[in-house]
């Protein structure tokens, strides 16, 4: 074994870990588990596969990561996988499990995700990039997260839901329908509260970005519109800000739109 790697650790001859890989003691890592270079798997980790970790990432102990689903159908030696993609760090007790054959078999992080401790990431969830997800945020299946998402501590979704890109939950929220991008939800069960201003122009929206993305919101939450009046005053809104266009898209293919 590589120095990098704790002889205590327990690595099945049929896992892949580039020959810059740091692994701590105490941690298994089964047959069908890839780990790219620079990534730093701490102690007492437990990786199964079929799984691939690409590079720089970091697991932190106690981390149950490729376990099969807790789905009742799922089996152990289905063809069913986790993938995870680069730069993520996954905190202490996090549990992320394999996708079902009730999809396509597969539960996916991508790039640069924060998840803090003892968050669980069900089956068949798509994670997108950038995301930051609070201590204790639990995903049950099949959920979406678009990027730069932000959890508040103890957020729980509930299966099908999609959260739109650049949203925020304050901490305890219950979300049970799908969030647009840009908001702030809050509550159990989660309601709109406004924009996500803080989070939009750090990421450098433009103050004009900002009043459209405002106006949709009022249009969505606020005017008291039939959901055909609300759309085609989104369309209007669309036609200068792409942002807009993206909250509109989200609505016509939203199948339980989170209420006011």
């Amino acid at each position: 074994m590589s120095g990098k790697i704790h002889p205590t650790a327990v690595i099945d001859p049929q896992a892949e870990l580039h020959a810059s890989v740091e692994v701590g003691p105490y941690t298994v890592i089964g047959p069908g588990v890839r780990i790219g270079e620079d990534s730093w798997i701490g102690p007492h980790v437990v990786l199964q596969g079929p799984m691939s970790l690409g590079r720089r990432n970091r697991v932190f102990q106690f981390a149950s990561l490729g376990e099969v689903s807790q789905d009742k159908t799922a089996k152990k030696d289905e063809a069913t996988r986790v993938e995870i993609g680069d730069d993520n760090t996954i905190r202490e007790y996090v549990t992320i499990q394999r996708g079902t054959l009730k999809e396509k078999g597969l539960t996916r992080i991508g790039n640069d995700n924060w998840i803090m401790a003892y968050c669980h990431i069900a089956h068949d969830c798509l994670i997108d990039d950038h995301t930051i997800f609070a201590n204790g945020t639990t995903l049950a299946g099949h959920v979406h997260v678009e990027d730069f998402v932000v959890f508040g501590g103890v957020t729980m979704v509930a299966q099908f839901c999609r959260i739109g890109a650049h949203s925020f939950s304050a901490g305890g929220a219950g979300i049970t329908r799908d969030v647009p991008p840009f908001l702030v939800v809050q509550g159990n069960p989660a309601a709109p509260r406004g924009i996500n201003i803080e989070g939009i122009r750090r990421r450098n929206f433009t103050a004009e970005d900002i009043s459209d993305i405002k106006h949709a919101y009022r249009t969505m939450f606020l005017a008291g519109l039939r959901q055909d009046e609300m759309k085609a005053e989104l369309a209007g809104i669309a036609q200068r800000s792409p942002h807009v266009g993206r909250m509109l898209e989200f609505v016509e293919n939203s199948k339980r739109l989170i209420q006011k």
